[in-house]
């Protein structure tokens, strides 16, 4: 198992998935995307399992500062160039992905 969470610091629900893998002892890589983003292959990677659409955080705070909610734009193309607009966390277990705080999927990992 290769786990990996990408997220922030001050993410809640980050927060959660780290606490969920801490306490059953599973090493984990922690990605935090206000330090380095993903790079393209990452994205792509990400996104042949989740949908770009399902990726970018439309509720977040960040993308109405933006004023994105009014705009016409490539959604992989911000993801890139701006990383804190991504849903978090993102746990990756090698080719298996999933967005948000979701331990009823992990738990079937760690069978």
């Amino acid at each position: 198992m290769n786990i990996q969470i990408i997220g922030t610091k001050k993410c809640k629900e980050t927060q959660k998935a780290e606490r969920y893998f801490k306490e059953r002892r599973i090493p984990f890589h922690f990605r935090d995307l206000t330090e380095k983003g993903l790079a393209k292959g990452e994205l792509d990677n990400i996104s042949r399992v989740i949908s770009l659409d399902d990726l970018i955080d439309r509720e977040s705070k960040r993308f109405k500062d933006r004023g994105m909610q009014f705009m016409v734009f490539d959604i992989e193309e911000e993801l890139f160039t701006d990383p804190l607009l991504l849903k978090t966390p993102i746990v990756r277990n090698d080719r298996l992905v999933t967005v948000g705080y979701k331990p009823e999927v992990w738990q079937d990992w760690i069978k």
